[in-house]
């Protein structure tokens, strides 16, 4: 059987020295580098109390979004279950009955949406895939919890409140075009269906 390179590692069985074989020089030369660490800053952050600034295009936590009336952007059409590489999202739809419109954008919504956070890889495929921009990734991080099954993040978690004052803020995330589209009220993409 031919190997697959052409590069080759000769063993060789070298005797070791006196000064190799004490072992002393080499654990004086580790503390050594022991001691210079010892004085350097460190790097290590007190978490709680202290927290690392996150770089713009940091992808966390999910956020099911609301329109400016409040209602749920989602439509349920599953594309960001398609688009997920992990299969984390799982979602039920449902079409929305009477007195419903200024809860749900269109007539078809996710009465059930789920991301299992454990499965979840953060890529960010979920919100290029949605047509409606209900999904986004924020700069939050997911809580850590001791049990598997608090890590299926339902609507109660993601969607955002009603209150506009605690809105989540996405506009780091969006593209200029999808800023400069939504400008544009006679697109259908921006229009309020309350049929």
């Amino acid at each position: 059987m031919q190997a697959l390179t052409t590069r080759a590692k000769v063993a060789v069985d070298k005797k070791m020295t006196l000064k190799e074989r004490l072992y002393l020089p080499a654990i004086m030369n580790g503390m050594m580098i022991t001691l210079r660490h010892f004085f350097k800053k460190k790097v290590t952050i007190q978490y709680p109390e202290e927290k690392r600034e996150f770089a713009p295009v940091y992808r966390g936590l999910h956020v099911l979004k609301r329109d400016e009336n409040g209602a749920e952007r989602c439509t349920a059409c599953g594309l960001c279950a398609v688009a997920c590489p992990a299969e984390a999202i799982t979602m039920t739809a449902a079409e929305r009955k009477k007195g419903e419109e200024k809860l749900y954008r269109e007539e078809k919504y996710a009465s059930v949406y789920e991301i299992n956070m454990l499965r979840c890889i953060f890529c960010g495929l979920c919100e290029e895939a949605c047509p409606k921009e209900a999904i986004f990734l924020t700069d939050r991080t997911v809580d850590s919890e001791y049990k598997r099954g608090i890590f299926i993040y339902g609507k109660d978690k993601l969607v955002e409140p009603m209150d506009k004052d605690k809105r989540i803020d996405v506009s780091k995330r969006q593209t200029t075009e999808v800023a400069e589209f939504k400008q544009h009220p006679e697109y259908a993409h921006n229009k309020l269906n309350t049929k």
